[in-house]
């Protein structure tokens, strides 16, 4: 067909020749409905890219279905898939949202469990150094529980900061031992 008569063809003689896989009656009925469906899209999703990409859908979902399509009226079909595939957005878009609202709610959980089971494992640490001998104690409590120095922790005490090493050592040691223990009664 002549370029120029393309544009002189109603939409039942574009559709016919859509049907046969003729590109200038595509690219006409393109040309004619693309901003007709934008404003569809538009209006409805009020996102510009959204309705850019679902009328872009639309207009390659006709190319592909062009053989099977069953059209009375090319407005109207139009319309109708663009209003569907806005539908389809929206709901995917609505289950995306729920999705991330039950990950964000699954992880906030985790994060609390965590909480809970650091608390948890402090006190029992805590309880743990209390049974600890006076000097080791207060090293382990000084440098791992309140975080300071270990030479801070010597200066403080009056002691070398090779007595402290050794008090840490030795805390350190009979913690692990005990906490063996505790562990197990904790995590059974």
């Amino acid at each position: 067909m002549i370029v120029n008569a393309i544009h002189l063809c109603n939409d039942e003689e574009l559709t016919r020749l859509l049907r046969n896989g003729d590109n200038l009656a595509f690219t006409e009925i393109y040309n004619r409905y693309w901003d007709k469906l934008y404003y569809i899209a538009h209006k409805l999703l009020k996102d510009t890219d959204s309705a850019e990409e679902i009328v872009q859908d639309v207009f390659l979902m006709l190319w592909k279905k062009r053989e099977t399509l069953n059209i009375q009226s090319l407005t109207h079909y139009l319309a109708a898939m663009t209003r569907y595939a806005v539908y389809r957005n929206i709901s995917k878009e609505k289950s995306h949202r729920e999705q991330e609202n039950i990950i964000r709610m699954v992880t906030a959980d985790a994060i609390s469990e965590i909480d809970i089971d650091n608390k948890i494992l402090l006190e029992i640490i805590t309880e743990l150094s209390n049974k600890l001998p006076e000097k080791c104690r207060l090293v382990f409590q000084y440098n791992k529980l309140q975080d300071q120095a270990l030479a801070d922790v010597a200066q403080q005490l009056n002691i070398s900061q090779k007595t402290a090493e050794g008090h840490l050592t030795k805390a350190l040691r009979m913690i692990r031992s005990n906490l063996g223990n505790a562990m197990h009664f904790f995590l059974f």
